[in-house]
C-alpha cells in the first residue's frame, strides 16, 4: 500500500481534525452541562434519522426512476 501525500494528505489530516473538534465540542457541551444533554443526545439522534430518512426516499426515488 502505498502512503497518501500531498494534497490528499492534506484531505485525510483536515478530516481527521475536523471530527475531532465536533467530537470534543459534543463532549464538552454534555460534560458542562449534563442537564441538556439528553436533549443534545436526542437532536444528534433526530439528525442522524432524518439523514438515513433522506437517503431512503433518494434510494426509492433512484429505484422507480427517477420519476
Amino acid at each position: 500500500m502505498t502512503p497518501v501525500t500531498g494534497e490528499a494528505a492534506m484531505a485525510v489530516n483536515a478530516k481527521k481534525v475536523a471530527v475531532f473538534v465536533v467530537v470534543g465540542f459534543a463532549l464538552y457541551l454534555i460534560i458542562t452541562d449534563p442537564e441538556r444533554s439528553t436533549e443534545y443526545v436526542g437532536i444528534g439522534f433526530e439528525g442522524v434519522s432524518d439523514a438515513a430518512k433522506a437517503i431512503g426516499d433518494f434510494m426509492t426515488w433512484v429505484a422507480d426512476g427517477g420519476k
